[in-house]
């Protein structure tokens, strides 16, 4: 089980991702026309060989601009999990009541995404892949559709490393993705955490008044000199390890 995508959300989808290329030194490699469906449009953008992705409401009424208006503002949104079986995963998840409210079962990439109220605020999805035999199974990773390498750049930041979750009660909530996920709860450093493959996921109190939700993204960096001037020139570097982008706290880790 891998951190492979953190999804952000946003009022204007051009003007936050120029921050977000600017400030990670990343660019876009794929827009989906596929999140249309939910009244969205995003841009897909590898770091290294993981991802960020931001979602912009086109109509009223979307999930995603609820979120806006409850957390007031752009911010961190939805976690993505890779794993070596989806459906599995599904049958375990909602199993202990965790309400699915979207699935797809495709050949080759399957995902369920669960409810945020089930989640402690937090869109999940988890998600797995079947690489054809002519694909690196390792970079396969239909989301970001098929011509992502080409757009991938690791010289100023170079991968996920964590989710921060912040929640009313973060014991519980830790609590509860750790049965979500079958994983168990250490705490340390002020922090109830879930280790995953690679990095973990952190549950901490809420400390800016915007709710409970992601309240921030732990990303590689490979040039935390050159971040840290992108943020400054944008007015977001919040300190010598922290950056903000689309309304989300950035570690520098």
């Amino acid at each position: 089980m891998r951190l492979r995508q953190c999804v952000f959300v946003a009022r204007d989808l051009e003007a936050s991702r120029a921050e977000l290329c600017d400030i990670l030194g990343i660019e876009v490699a794929y827009r989906d026309p596929a999140v249309g469906k939910w009244g969205l449009a995003n841009v897909v953008c590898p770091v290294g060989n993981d991802f960020l992705e931001i979602v912009a409401p086109e109509k009223p009424g979307t999930s995603a601009g609820r979120y806006i208006d409850r957390r007031g503002g752009d911010g961190g949104y939805m976690v993505i999990l890779q794993v070596p079986d989806a459906i599995a995963e599904r049958e375990r998840v909602t199993g202990l009541g965790i309400r699915a409210v979207e699935q797809k079962n495709m050949p080759e990439y399957r995902y369920t995404h669960f409810h945020p109220s089930d989640t402690a605020g937090v869109l999940l999805s988890i998600d797995s892949v079947v690489a054809p035999a002519d694909a690196d199974a390792a970079l396969f990773w239909p989301p970001a559709s098929t011509g992502w390498i080409e757009h991938r750049r690791s010289d100023v930041t170079s991968g996920l490393a964590a989710v921060e979750i912040q929640a009313n009660d973060p014991v519980e909530a830790a609590a509860l993705w750790g049965r979500i996920l079958a994983r168990p709860v250490t705490t340390s450093g002020g922090a109830h955490r879930l280790a995953i493959d690679g990095g973990e996921i952190r549950f901490v109190a809420i400390a800016d008044g915007r709710g409970p939700g992601v309240s921030a993204y732990d990303v590689k960096a490979a040039d935390r000199a050159r971040v840290l001037a992108a943020a400054e020139k944008h007015g977001k570097r919040r300190s010598d390890t922290q950056v903000e982008v689309c309304g989300c706290r950035i570690n520098l880790v």
